[in-house]
């Protein structure tokens, strides 16, 4: 039943999805079949420069600086992880910064909390202002990426900062290690989350240098992507590595770069988008279940909200 929802939900999502170049795109919301599992939260682009004009004490102005406001979601939630999808301290993500705006925000579920490393964070060189505040749940400095199992789920956490870490191409050694990676995995469902988007209509766009990242996945039928880096909420239909729409094996992708920081526009609408806002900030709210996955966009600061769900691949 969850499978043959999950279909239908698809399939009325693309043809309900706007192609136009509004700010906020709220569509047609498909039918959600119940899912039950551990719940986690995601969202990038977080916390303000404590010394920019809305720093405002932490509370932020307006659309800036609302990192506290998003991290009251996670606070009141019931959430087993936090996937913090990089850019998570500006300017140059130094130590300071970190206990000084991430630190009492986000920083309350600190604990719960699995990063990324985004292009902020290695504006400190080597990124060591993130390192030192996240110790070992960051994973290995010279690296950056991980993979864990939650909720009978396999998650990994990849490092898009290829300078940094020898590449991101075929043959690369991160993209070695995810497909050696994923190959020893037993789980059924898999996630994936770093910081650059493949796929974005946002002002970043899309970035083929994930691509080989995303054939890994694509080969181990893996099920979700999610990143930030642009300054919106954007859902994709699943797809291929080239961006080609495959509902029977292709890859979801969530751009929630939302986080508190700010928000911008959408230049140039890609293909397969489905839902897309640059009104709210909030966080990506997921629930990963057996053979399948629910999602909530919860807004912490505007009204737009996107929910669907869908199954795993078989």
């Amino acid at each position: 039943m969850v499978a043959a929802a999950a279909c239908v939900a698809a399939v009325g999502a693309i043809v309900a999805a706007s192609r136009t170049g509004e700010r906020s795109t709220p569509i047609a919301q498909a039918p959600v079949a119940p899912v039950s599992g551990v719940r986690v939260a995601a969202a990038g682009d977080i916390a303000c420069d404590p010394r920019s004009d809305a720093f405002a004490g932490g509370l932020g102005n307006g659309l800036a600086c609302r990192q506290r406001a998003t991290s009251d979601l996670l606070v009141a939630g019931d959430y087993a992880a936090v996937l913090a999808l990089g850019d998570l301290q500006y300017e140059e993500g130094a130590r300071a910064a970190f206990s000084a705006s991430y630190g009492p925000s986000w920083g309350r579920v600190r604990s719960l909390t699995r990063p990324v490393p985004g292009n902020h964070e290695y504006r400190t060189e080597g990124a060591a202002g993130y390192f030192g505040y996240f110790g070992p749940a960051a994973g290995d400095p010279d690296t950056g990426y991980y993979s864990y199992d939650l909720g009978g789920w396999h998650l990994v956490a990849l490092n898009s900062n290829c300078s940094e870490v020898g590449g991101c191409s075929a043959g690369s050694p991160q993209e070695q290690w995810l497909r050696a990676d994923l190959a020893a995995s037993p789980a059924a469902c898999t996630l994936a989350y770093w910081h650059h988007p493949r796929f974005s209509s946002g002002e970043h766009g899309s970035d083929p240098a994930y691509e080989a990242f995303w054939r890994a996945l694509y080969d181990a039928r893996a099920d979700v992507v999610v990143v930030a880096h642009d300054h919106d909420y954007e859902r994709f239909a699943p797809q291929t590595a080239t961006g080609a729409l495959d509902l029977e094996r292709g890859i979801r992708e969530f751009v929630v770069g939302t986080g508190g920081r700010g928000l911008r526009t959408f230049p140039a609408i890609r293909p397969n988008t489905e839902a897309r806002d640059a009104t709210s900030l909030g966080i990506l709210d997921l629930t990963l279940g057996r053979g399948a996955y629910a999602w909530r966009f919860r807004a912490a600061v505007g009204s737009f909200t996107d929910r669907g769900s869908a199954a795993c691949h078989p």
